[in-house]
């Protein structure tokens, strides 16, 4: 198999309050990049999407510009910005911190799927 796609012409673009992703979806991957803009927050910008108190999505991301501050359920706290990889487990809110926009590249497939879509 070989399969390719350009972020120039993604399959999909979702726009939520204070941000959007652009996904290509391909075959045991889907391939999100997420802007957040300054002010975002999770609970305040998506759970009213969701349905949900905290995000229930698995993230496996990397972090190309900006900052985001992560906080899991059950009190965990970590800061994240350019150059970093992170895994977050369902269960976290989290915002952008600082005036930049947070642009993150995230490969775990969930987020290209249902991040941000009605629960």
């Amino acid at each position: 198999m070989l399969e390719v796609k350009t972020l120039d012409k993604p399959d999909e673009r979702r726009d939520f309050p204070r941000g959007h992703l652009e996904a290509v979806h391909m075959t045991r991957l889907d391939f999100a990049v997420a802007t957040f803009e300054p002010g975002w927050r999770w609970s305040e910008s998506v759970a009213p999407i969701a349905g949900t108190d905290s995000c229930q999505i698995h993230h496996n991301g990397y972090v190309v510009q900006g900052r985001m501050h992560v906080r899991m359920d059950d009190g965990a706290e970590r800061e994240v910005g350019p150059g970093d990889v992170f895994v977050v487990s369902p269960g976290h809110d989290a915002w952008v911190v600082g005036d930049e926009q947070c642009v993150v590249y995230d490969f775990a497939g969930g987020m290209a799927q249902d991040y941000a879509k009605k629960g």
